[in-house]
């Protein structure tokens, strides 16, 4: 388990964010991370959608379970968590 510090650029929000993450942490625990910092801030909560997280830009969202440290991130990498059907 280690720090990883990530840009959160989260659908809806004007303002990316550098979130720390750990490098055990699920995709899931990413996104919740992520919204801490634009839920309910400047990004309206959406309760009936999933928030999910993709490379910057790319359409395709990495698995839930998935975890940072086989995700192969660079330090600040920058990803994108949208919300979501499930």
């Amino acid at each position: 388990m280690a720090a990883f510090p990530i840009h959160s650029n989260f659908q809806g929000d004007f303002v990316p964010q550098l979130v720390e993450v750990d490098t055990e942490d699920s995709m899931d625990a990413v996104a919740e991370k992520c919204a801490y910092h634009s839920v309910g801030r400047r990004v309206a909560p959406q309760p009936d959608k999933v928030m999910r997280v993709r490379n910057h830009e790319s359409k395709e969202v990495y698995p839930r379970e998935m975890k940072v440290c086989d995700a192969n991130w660079r330090l600040t990498e920058t990803i994108d968590v949208i919300f979501a059907d499930e």
